[in-house]
């Protein structure tokens, strides 16, 4: 029995020793979200793996598709699962005004590798939340398939709500942002007054009728990753989409869509620290990195323009018309004080309206 209870003794201590390192590995990995697909894809081979191979440190990539509430979940709960995150500014304001992220001091950041200071490499909309370091301009455009349209083809954003010149379905991320702007633009708003307008619950139901106009022959979808296989595969003829993702498709598949960019609504996508993360100190530095002048430079492979003036002198000439910085007069930046402030109100309305 002395035997059987020291062999048992061990055996405990032996199994407590192999997950006490199991967890110790665990801890030293830093666990970094983004939105996977063409643009993860990119992400992982100018940021993640150079990172990795450069430091040796672990990192576990994993995808979600957007928005603050399992971020706010975490938080709240104390129960820290993500390091460091990938959002665009209309979460990152309203993520960063609730508490939900970490300030990233600005003296991290990495001069250019032309030795600019990156206060001055950057432009200025990249730092201008304290919650966030900017990685991507990038446009939400919509494209179709070549195929579905032998004739005339749709060349404007009231073509996308115009469903008896071209019929068919349309593909649209199933959320209030870009959708509501893109209704009122539609029926007649102008670029400049889509916002003043949007707040009032007039403007509201506005958007919301515009949109009836087309919601039987819309497919709703999650993932911006989503997107170009709907387009593929018949599943819509027409598809919202962050611009790279379409351009990935046409430029490396060969894909036969068109992207149209009247009506685009360009923003910046940022990476940013989770509030409470053990691994701060880890975060940052990965940051850092992520955001230097090579590793934001490669996002010309999906057509993302990156937002330091050291990377665009390294982008190929061939892409540079490619990139929505050609394209900002088609458009309008996305305003993401409005969404700080509307996006959890409309969010619920737009979901509501949805169930109708």
């Amino acid at each position: 029995m002395r035997k059987l209870n020291r062999s048992l003794a061990l055996a405990i201590t032996l199994g407590l020793s192999l997950y006490a390192g199991t967890a110790a590995q665990a801890d030293d990995t830093l666990t970094v979200v983004s939105f996977g697909g063409a643009y993860g894809a990119t992400q992982k081979l100018h940021q993640i793996d150079p990172y990795t191979a450069k430091t040796s440190e672990k990192i576990l990539f994993e995808n979600y598709t957007g928005g603050v509430a399992e971020l706010k979940a975490q938080v709240q709960s104390g129960n820290i699962q993500w390091d460091v995150v990938d959002v665009e500014t209309i979460d990152l304001e309203r993520a960063c005004s609730e508490g939900l992220l970490e300030p990233i001091p600005r003296n991290i950041l990495l001069p250019g590798d032309d030795g600019v200071p990156a206060q001055k490499d950057f432009i200025p909309e990249a730092l201008e939340n304290e919650c966030g370091v900017g990685e991507i301009v990038y446009s939400t455009i919509y494209a179709y398939n070549n195929k579905a349209f032998p004739g005339a083809k749709p060349t404007t954003l009231n073509d996308l709500f115009d469903v008896k010149k071209f019929p068919g379905k349309r593909a649209l991320r199933k959320r209030a942002q870009f959708n509501m702007e893109w209704a009122l633009l539609a029926d007649g708003v102008k670029p400049e007054d889509i916002y003043k307008v949007l707040k009032t619950p007039e403007g509201q139901a506005r958007a919301f009728a515009k949109l009836d106009t087309i919601k039987k022959d819309v497919v709703w979808f999650d993932s911006w990753s989503q997107a170009p296989q709907l387009l593929n595969d018949g599943g819509a003829v027409m598809v919202q989409s962050a611009n790279g993702r379409i351009f990935n498709a046409i430029r490396h598949e060969k894909k036969p869509f068109t992207i149209v960019w009247d009506g685009n609504m360009w923003d910046l996508g940022a990476w940013s620290i989770v509030k409470g993360t053990p691994k701060l100190k880890q975060a940052l530095k990965f940051v850092a990195f992520a955001t230097s002048t090579k590793a934001l430079a490669g996002f010309q492979d999906v057509a993302y323009g990156p937002p330091r003036a050291s990377s665009m002198a390294l982008v190929a000439k061939d892409i540079v018309a490619d990139l929505p910085t050609s394209h900002l007069k088609e458009g309008r930046r996305v305003d993401s004080v409005f969404w700080a402030d509307y996006g959890e109100s409309l969010g619920e309305k737009f979901n509501e309206w949805l169930l109708k």
